[in-house]
């Protein structure tokens, strides 16, 4: 049978420009889907609220750097006062302080606070991670 073409030669130049063709489709497809991934973008997880409890001989008004820091990359952040009454009550007030937080928390304790943490995220859901911090040391 007989091409609707005749008898013409293949042209070379025609097969490039079918590959062009298709490569520039194939470019195009996956930017059409960004497209229309922007229109309707996936809800991200929202950043976890970051709760600083310092230790005892400080106030929360040390981690001001780090406040400042965290809140630049978009992240909430509170640094409330512990009374540093005792393990028992101070985990208590903490743990008020958690309940009022919607969302994932990381509750991060300083020295005392570490201990003081640990009792106050005790059965919180929220909470995703408890890590302790301890003050920093010279290399020796």
């Amino acid at each position: 049978m007989r091409s609707p073409r005749g008898n013409r030669k293949f042209a070379p130049g025609a097969a490039a420009r079918t590959l062009a063709g298709a490569a520039a489709f194939a470019t195009l497809a996956p930017a059409a889907s960004v497209a229309a991934d922007d229109r309707h973008p996936r809800p991200r997880p929202p950043k976890p609220t970051i709760v600083l409890v310092h230790g005892g001989f400080a106030d929360a008004s040390d981690r001001n750097g780090v406040i400042s820091g965290l809140q630049k990359d978009g992240c909430p952040v509170i640094a409330p006062a512990n009374p540093l009454r005792g393990i028992a009550q101070d985990s208590i007030y903490i743990r008020s302080v958690l309940a009022s937080v919607q969302g994932p928390i990381v509750i991060v304790g300083h020295s005392y606070g570490g201990a003081v943490i640990t009792n106050a995220a005790a059965g919180n859901p929220n909470v995703e991670a408890l890590p302790p911090t301890s003050p920093a040391r010279r290399p020796s």
